[in-house]
């Protein structure tokens, strides 16, 4: 029977849940050039090892997935206890949860920062404590631009594939640039969000010509948000027959196909294509004639694991943070998305 320490050590070799690990970098401040950082806890000993995982907007359900996911690894590895915290959007909030795990002495801190402008702040303090620490779903850097090792998704090759998807969908349909517009939505000041949305209007151009018109639209990466915003989008468009909508993620996507019915708009007249799978499922879960077309699936399950696994072998065994670990998506939509795994909320 292996240990739990063989375990995990298997499991991030092997590259279970589909995630392809690069090579560990040194740049983050976390490990010497061919060695780590150690540990604060007692972790390294043996002993039990508590990862506290710091999220914001836990209460969405790809964050819900991931904790799912870091504590279900956490639990087949065995003497591990993932601490999830949910941080909102709250930067304040980030910092001192960051403090007091610090001043507990974990063996190890994971974090999907509410904003990217706190990553010099963090990791100078979990560096200063001698405490790994990995970014989550959004990068961080220190104050001389050297990144965290992170893990999540690859933001540009994401919203190529829905770009390529949705002008596949825009060609199948027959439409027109002149009558069509296309909505790109998301929070703008956030780096994953312009690498996703630069990616799908990026691809979207290559496959198609001319290429509709993209309005931007700003939001706070929620679906209430977006659905609210796209109100001035539509009212300022009424001749505008046809609708494209691209999203940062399922929420901003579905937030604006939401309004466009709302609005009147047949979903015929509507190509949305979802990032994350778990909102617009609905729609195709219930049987309804939805704008929803399609979404990349991806699995907040399968980035939490990895987190922990590559935490784990860092604290246990003194393997050095890979300085990416990037899961693997793939496209679904009304046909196959039960297939697939999506689990629908």
């Amino acid at each position: 029977m292996k240990t739990s320490t063989q375990k995990a050590r298997a499991r991030a070799a092997a590259g279970t849940v589909g995630l392809v690990l690069a090579l560990a970098a040194c740049s983050s401040g976390q490990a010497p050039e061919g060695g780590s950082a150690p540990a604060a806890g007692g972790g390294s000993d043996g002993g039990p090892i508590e990862i506290v995982y710091l999220q914001k907007q836990g209460d969405q359900q790809y964050f819900v997935d991931q904790a799912d996911g870091a504590k279900a690894a956490a639990a087949e590895i065995g003497d591990v206890t993932v601490t999830v915290v949910n941080l909102g959007t709250d930067s304040n909030k980030a910092i001192s949860e960051l403090d007091a795990a610090i001043a507990r002495g974990v063996d190890g801190i994971i974090m999907v920062a509410p904003d990217q402008a706190i990553g010099p702040q963090v990791i100078e303090k979990a560096t200063a404590a001698g405490i790994p620490l990995l970014a989550s779903d959004d990068s961080l850097e220190d104050a001389d631009g050297n990144p965290a090792p992170f893990v999540g998704f690859n933001g540009t090759a994401m919203g190529n594939s829905v770009g390529e998807k949705a002008a596949e969908l825009y060609a199948d349909a027959g439409w027109d640039a002149a009558d069509t517009r296309i909505i790109a939505t998301g929070k703008m000041d956030l780096s994953v969000c312009v690498q996703r949305l630069d990616g799908a209007t990026d691809a979207f151009g290559e496959a198609v010509d001319p290429v509709p018109e993209v309005i931007e639209l700003g939001n706070d990466n929620s679906a209430t948000d977006a659905m609210n915003r796209a109100g001035a989008v539509i009212t300022a468009h009424q001749d505008v027959a046809n609708w494209v909508v691209v999203g940062c993620n399922d929420e901003t996507e579905t937030g604006v196909v939401t309004a466009l019915q709302n609005a009147g708009v047949s979903p015929d007249h509507i190509i949305g294509v979802g990032l994350g799978a778990y909102l617009t499922c609905k729609d195709w879960s219930a049987g309804q004639e939805t704008g929803n077309k399609a979404a990349l699936f991806i699995s907040g399950r399968d980035v939490g694991a990895a987190a922990v696994d590559a935490m784990v072998a860092q604290v246990r065994d003194g393997v050095a943070l890979p300085a990416e670990t990037i899961a693997d998506t793939h496209m679904v939509d009304a046909d196959n998305w039960e297939s697939e795994g999506v689990v629908c909320t």
